[in-house]
């Protein structure tokens, strides 16, 4: 496949870098603490934003203070974190102007985890705090190419989460799915799907990128 976009909007767990055992570790830390039913085995719904799992879990606390704990016990738990293959040499690649990462991190975890991974955070960000409405919702995906100065419909949303393909979708924009954290059978909604960033090169034209990949099978 070659396709080509004004900009590339990239999510970040599952996509860029995996933190998957942390954050199965810590929000089952949290919900011991928050005497969630079955704690032990409390798996978070990925790609939706912590305040929307703490209201879910616990809506007679103060969420603030729910999303405060669960941040800091996140950004102390670096164990397994890695970039995940492809990743760093793609984003390297890329024109500073025509890409952002949009991400249901708050910006703090974001940042805390893109420096433990040995990775910069770029100036274009949309993070979970500056959006209203997290994934699936298309607002955080708009928003991001908005920072680009370009149309959702010209922008590349890289996904690894049902609900990050449908947000962008919903935005507008074409979908690149990326298998790891959800099956081939799961991100059926994307326009195309790889097994990960390795497979994808990046071409620079004049007014656009140009990407290339070997779209899976479906």
């Amino acid at each position: 496949m070659r396709v080509k976009a004004k900009g590339l909007l990239f999510d970040m767990d599952g996509v860029l870098i995996s933190s998957i055992g942390s954050v199965v570790r810590c929000w089952r830390t949290w919900a011991r603490k928050y005497d969630v039913p079955d704690a032990d085995n409390y798996m978070v719904p990925h790609g939706m934003r912590a305040i929307e799992i703490v209201k879910s879990l616990r809506p007679d606390i103060d969420p603030l203070v729910g999303l405060r704990e669960i941040e800091d016990l996140e950004i102390a738990d670096t164990a397994d974190l890695k970039v995940l293959p492809g990743a760093k040499e793609l984003l390297e690649k890329l024109p500073p102007g025509q890409w952002a990462i949009v991400t249901s991190a708050t910006r703090r975890l974001m940042v805390g985890r893109l420096e433990a991974a040995g990775m910069l955070a770029p100036k274009r960000i949309i993070a979970a705090d500056d959006v209203e409405r997290g994934k699936p919702d298309p607002e955080p995906y708009r928003k991001g190419a908005e920072l680009l100065g370009a149309q959702s419909r010209d922008c590349i949303v890289v996904e690894d989460a049902p609900s990050g393909v449908g947000a962008g979708k919903a935005a507008g924009s074409r979908v690149l799915g990326v298998i790891g954290t959800h099956t081939l059978e799961e991100l059926h909604a994307a326009d195309w799907v790889v097994q990960s960033l390795e497979e994808v090169s990046v071409a620079i034209l004049d007014d656009s990128l140009e990407l290339s990949f070997p779209a899976v099978k479906r």
